[in-house]
């Protein structure tokens, strides 16, 4: 698989490809906080049958991208960022129309390139995102010291092999949340909230009814408020935060698929 190395806002970049010989369409895939792109393997597998090159960077501090682990100063910076990978895409696939993944704080980085940049892009696509009201950050920041609460890998899917992957995978953070990033993420709440919606640019959200990373009812007040009009969305009874890992993960495939037939032009 191609690994390409970008120069990023704040150091190297490293962006995974999963080629395709003749793509109809371009994804790029918006990873969540703490993991890294290699995470999303059969997602992009799963793509690039349906026709897609995919594209998905390590965003700073994350993966084997450089910076501080975990540290994200400013997410402006991030979608920076994921818009070099996709001018790279664009590059390699001149005139094929460019959909959004975003999974989690990927969702945010996605809801806010899409604010930024939704003029290039043919379809937008979150799981689990964080927008809207999300009260982690600032229970957090509430404490003196953050606490060292990882992210529990019984949170991510109801299958258990899921979790014990992630807490076994060296690319994954396991510590403590930081402050820069609990503020990155309350004023990039706030930033998304304000940006106004995406026009016509059609949204899909997914999301496990069960989530309780990242819960539902905090996420629709701010996935309604960016895509009225253009919102199809499905949510999934008993699935936890990580819906394209979940037992029930066939259905959550074929509904994405779906949308991106229903969406590309042609």
């Amino acid at each position: 698989m191609p690994e390409h190395a970008l120069t990023g806002t704040r150091g190297t970049l490293a962006v995974r490809e999963w080629p395709h010989p003749g793509p109809r369409y371009v994804a790029l895939l918006v990873h969540g906080y703490g993991e890294h792109a290699g995470r999303y393997e059969e997602v992009a597998g799963i793509l690039v049958g349906h026709g897609a090159a995919v594209y998905a960077p390590d965003h700073t501090g994350h993966g084997r991208s450089a910076g501080e682990r975990v540290v994200i100063e400013d997410f402006e910076d991030v979608v920076t960022d994921v818009h070099a990978v996709a001018e790279l895409a664009r590059a390699a696939h001149p005139g094929r129309p460019l959909v959004v993944v975003g999974h989690s704080m990927g969702g945010l980085i996605a809801s806010r390139y899409a604010q930024r940049h939704g003029s290039g892009l043919a379809a937008l696509v979150l799981s689990g995102p964080v927008i809207g009201a999300w009260e982690t950050p600032a229970r957090l920041l509430a404490h003196d010291e953050i606490p060292d609460v990882p992210i529990s890998p019984a949170a991510l899917s109801r299958d258990p092999a899921v979790g014990a992957a992630y807490a076994a995978d060296p690319l994954v953070w396991h510590g403590p949340m930081k402050r820069p990033t609990l503020r990155a993420f309350e004023r990039t709440l706030r930033t998304v909230a304000d940006g106004g919606g995406i026009g016509p640019l059609p949204l899909l959200w997914l999301h496990g009814e069960d989530d309780r990373l990242v819960p539902l009812p905090g996420s629709r007040v701010g996935v309604e408020a960016l895509g009225a009009g253009v919102l199809t969305e499905r949510i999934y009874p008993g699935a936890r935060h990580e819906v394209f890992h979940e037992t029930n993960k066939a259905e959550v495939h074929a509904d994405l698929l779906r949308f991106l037939d229903e969406s590309l032009p042609g």
